[in-house]
């Protein structure tokens, strides 16, 4: 592809963009581009313009785009039934949620619940953990006791919408909303102390607060910048919850499914130092960009807290969906795609930092999901360059570059995009 091809919008790309602004929400701001077709990492823009994707749909689409078996699996679903209610199972959703829970390692009698987001997922997570509050000593308000509380941490992104909302740190986009749901605070990241101090403030009398239901964290704060907790941080975090009788849910909506290189990221020893947590949340890979997310609880105890009525969704679990999940799930199995996210990320992020290009500091993350820290904040104008020159990468921070290449990416395609890459000038106007 010629770069002079991308120096401008084409006609059709400029005539798609302008009928999108006419009819839809301004909630994503002007798109980049109108996109048509995919395969593997690439990807055509309605002008026939072509671009290797480190997007992959914000680590949605693991497989890439037009996978065969992923299509064929959704075509043959589809010829038989694309959905049913939740009143009849499928066997579809019943081999999926087996699958999740024997890649997890979950404990006999965990179960799974399908949704069909990572917010959904993490909305789930936390009605189980408010029904889990409610059988803590003086969390009872019938004898005078006090709500339990969930803790999250600054900086972490769990959805939009009012539940996952309540949990996700950014100001920016919880302010307008509040108030919001009751009795989920913050505590610094990765600050052993804070997170000791939520804990200690559990008590009776006028200061005293509820007990601590669950702690909730991603292990990478991905919409922070690609930004690990760190495993003793973590291990200690678990130890807390263990000593109070609290839960700790990961969300792994976006560092699940093999995308660090391990099926789920609290299975490396350097993310969680072998913790294993009480609640586990997935989406985004999960599907392969089919619309899926959900829960796993660990062990019959906690699982057994969710009776009929207490959660549910009409779509989710549909066979469509689930054939797309397990049809994505063996790919990467059978492909070995898991080892490829850890021998391509570290690829990539040598290859980044050998590129000699003065305005990377430093990439951080593990597998296929890293961030390029940039010099200066100039990431959406590096972000607009490299897509001007056919790579789409994410400007996560004001100085960080977020890249979730497809699990399929190929040596070919790091070499091509850390070529792309190494050409950023240094000299780009700030955010």
């Amino acid at each position: 592809m010629a770069t002079e091809q991308l120096e401008n919008l084409g006609s059709e790309d400029a005539k798609w963009l302008g009928k999108y602004s006419q009819v839809h929400m301004n909630v994503f701001g002007t798109p980049l581009r109108v996109m048509d077709y995919g395969k593997g990492a690439h990807i055509w823009d309605v002008d026939g313009n072509e671009y290797l994707d480190f997007l992959a749909g914000i680590a949605v689409n693991a497989l890439g785009y037009a996978h065969p078996k992923w299509v064929k699996a959704i075509s043959e679903q589809a010829a038989k039934a694309a959905h049913v209610s939740n009143y009849f199972a499928t066997e579809p959703q019943i081999k999926l949620a087996s699958k999740l829970i024997e890649l997890a390692g979950a404990p006999e009698g965990s179960h799974v619940y399908f949704g069909n987001s990572g917010a959904e997922g993490n909305e789930a997570a936390l009605k189980l953990a408010k029904l889990y509050g409610r059988t803590l000593p003086g969390a009872s308000p019938a004898i005078g006791g006090k709500p339990a509380r969930i803790i999250a941490m600054t900086h972490g992104f769990h959805g939009r919408t009012m539940g996952a909302l309540s949990a996700t740190w950014k100001p920016a986009i919880r302010e307008v909303f509040e108030p919001l749901v009751p009795n989920i605070e913050f505590v610094e990241a990765s600050d052993d102390a804070a997170l000791h101090d939520a804990f200690a403030e559990t008590g009776p009398g006028k200061y005293g607060k509820g007990p601590v239901a669950a702690v909730i964290m991603e292990l990478i704060q991905g919409e922070a910048g690609v930004r690990p907790l760190g495993a003793d941080y973590v291990k200690k975090a678990r130890q807390m919850c263990d000593d109070n009788n609290a839960l700790l849910i990961i969300d792994e909506v976006q560092t699940g499914i093999g995308r660090t290189g391990s099926w789920f990221a609290f299975q490396r020893e350097d993310l969680a130092g072998g913790v294993v947590p009480d609640i586990v949340t997935f989406a985004k890979g999960v599907a392969g960009g089919f619309p899926m997310g959900g829960m796993i609880s660990f062990g019959a105890k906690l699982s057994a807290l969710f009776t009929p009525g207490s959660h549910g969704s009409t779509f989710a679990g549909n066979p469509l969906g689930a054939a797309a999940a397990l049809a994505t799930l063996e790919t990467i199995e059978e492909d070995g795609l898991v080892s490829n996210a850890e021998a391509r990320g570290q690829q990539l992020r040598d290859g980044i930092m050998a590129c000699g290009n003065p305005l990377f500091v430093s990439v951080r993350g593990r597998g296929l999901l890293d961030a390029v820290e940039l010099a200066h904040p100039c990431a959406h104008a590096a972000m607009n360059w490299v897509l001007e020159h056919g790579l789409i990468v994410n400007a996560v921070a004001p100085d960080a570059l977020r890249l979730v290449p497809p699990l399929v990416v190929t040596e070919q395609d790091i070499d091509q995009a850390i070529s792309i890459l190494a050409k950023i000038p240094t000299d780009l106007p700030n955010d």
